[in-house]
């Protein structure tokens, strides 16, 4: 895939090139070609081509984080909300009348 991408690249830079140096041609607008010819497009195709990859690498990602809480050990807190439970008066009042 790569490959394809800087044959692509080389080609825009040759036509860039030839828009700079022509006797009709700018620089601008050999600064244009190359962004509307070239890497606008070459980012915009590597992007979508990427995204199953990217997708792989998120999905091993969040298996790896699952695995690793599974296999650490529940640790003990004196917190009441700590289970994801309503946090309640952890003692009771005592001594006050409604």
């Amino acid at each position: 895939m790569y490959i394809v991408a800087i044959a692509w690249m080389f080609v825009v830079v040759l036509m860039a090139a030839a828009e700079a140096t022509s006797s009709q041609g700018t620089v601008l607008g050999a600064l244009i070609t190359f962004l509307m010819y070239g890497a606008l497009p070459l980012g915009l195709v590597l992007y979508i081509m990427g995204t199953p990859m990217r997708r792989q690498r998120r999905a091993f990602l969040e298996a790896q984080q699952l695995a690793a809480q599974q296999a650490e050990p529940p640790t003990p807190s004196a917190q009441p909300d700590r289970g994801r439970m309503a946090a309640g008066d952890a003692i009771p009042p005592e001594g006050k009348e409604p």
